[in-house]
C-alpha cells in the first residue's frame, strides 16, 4: 500500500512538472522608456515597441503648408507639457495626413530625443482604449495616440467609448496623452448612418447630434483638399531633389503628368509612388 502511494505520488509530481514547463511564463511589462513608437494590440492588452518609425521629413510635404504648421505647433507645445488639442486631420486620400502626423513626432523628437512617444492603435480596438490609457498613465512619457483611417459603421457603438476618452467621464483623457487621427469624412459617420438615426429616433436632432458631436470633442479639425497640378509638379520636384534624381524639369514633369493621368488622380501619394518608379529606372536604390 505504501509501495503504491509513493508510486502515485511520484507520478502526480511528474504530471506537475511537465504541466508547469508546458505553460507559458507571464510576459514582463514593455518599458515605455525602450522605444519612441509602439503598437497597441487590443488582443494581448500590450504595446509592441517600434525600432524605428516610417516616416517623411517635414519639408517633403508640400502643398499642406498651413494645417502642416499648426500641428507642428500643437504637437511641439504637447512635447513642452503645455496644453494642446485632439486632432482630426480629414479629407482628401493620398495628401498626406497620416505622413504629417508621423512627420511631427519626428521632428518634434529630432528636437529633443525621446520627447514624445507614438501609440498606433488600429480602428477595431478603439473600444480597448480605457484598458490604454489605464497603461500610458503611469507612465511619465508623453504620448500621441494615432488611429489612421478611423471611421465608423452602421450598428457600430465604440464611437460611444471614443466621445468619452476624448473630453467626457470622470477620469477624461491623462495628461500626458494626446489624440490624432485621420479620416476621410470630417464627421466619421457615413451619411446613412445620421439619416437612419434621424428617421428611427424619438428626437431625430439629438439623435444627430450624438453623431455629430464625435467630431467637435476634437479641438483642431484640419483639412485636406485634393491638389493643383501646380502644388502635385512641386511634390515631385521636391522628391527629386531630395533623392538626386538627375532628369531634366521639363521632362521630369511631363512624366509626372502622364504617371497621374494614368492613375486618374493627382496626390502627395501619386507624386511619391511616380517617384519611386522613377528612382528605379534611374538606378537608385
Amino acid at each position: 500500500m505504501v509501495t503504491l502511494e509513493k508510486s502515485l505520488l511520484t507520478e502526480l509530481r511528474r504530471i506537475a512538472d511537465a504541466l508547469e514547463r508546458l505553460t507559458p511564463l507571464p510576459e514582463s511589462p514593455v518599458d515605455l522608456n525602450s522605444a519612441d513608437a509602439f503598437i497597441w494590440s487590443a488582443e494581448t492588452k500590450r504595446l509592441q515597441p517600434v525600432k524605428t518609425v516610417n516616416h517623411v521629413p517635414l519639408a517633403l510635404l508640400q502643398g499642406i503648408d498651413y494645417v502642416r504648421d499648426i500641428l507642428v505647433e500643437n504637437t511641439e507645445r504637447f512635447a513642452r507639457g503645455l496644453a494642446a488639442n485632439n486632432a482630426l486631420l480629414w479629407g482628401a486620400r493620398g495628401m498626406g495626413k497620416s505622413s504629417l502626423v508621423k512627420a511631427a513626432h519626428g521632428h518634434v523628437n529630432a528636437c529633443k530625443a525621446h520627447a514624445l512617444a507614438l501609440v498606433e492603435i488600429h480602428r477595431e480596438d478603439v473600444a480597448s482604449l480605457p484598458v490604454l490609457l489605464a497603461l500610458l498613465s503611469a507612465s511619465k512619457r508623453r504620448f500621441i495616440l494615432f488611429c489612421d483611417d478611423l471611421s465608423f459603421d452602421k450598428d457600430d457603438t465604440s464611437y460611444k467609448a471614443l466621445k468619452t476618452i476624448l473630453d467626457g467621464g470622470i477620469a477624461g483623457r491623462p495628461d500626458n496623452v494626446l489624440f490624432y487621427a485621420t479620416a476621410n469624412r470630417r464627421h466619421l459617420m457615413p451619411r446613412d448612418m445620421v439619416d437612419n438615426e434621424r428617421a428611427t429616433a424619438i428626437n431625430p436632432g439629438e439623435a444627430v447630434e450624438e453623431k455629430v458631436s464625435l467630431s467637435d470633442r476634437f479641438g483642431l479639425w484640419l483639412g485636406f483638399h485634393t491638389c493643383s497640378q501646380e502644388t502635385y509638379l512641386a511634390m515631385v520636384d521636391a522628391y527629386a531633389h531630395t533623392f538626386k534624381l538627375k532628369i531634366a524639369k521639363a521632362e521630369l514633369h511631363h512624366q509626372a503628368g502622364e504617371w497621374a493621368t494614368t492613375r486618374g488622380s493627382r496626390s502627395g501619394r501619386v507624386a511619391w509612388q511616380f517617384s519611386q518608379d522613377l528612382a528605379g529606372r534611374l538606378g537608385k536604390k
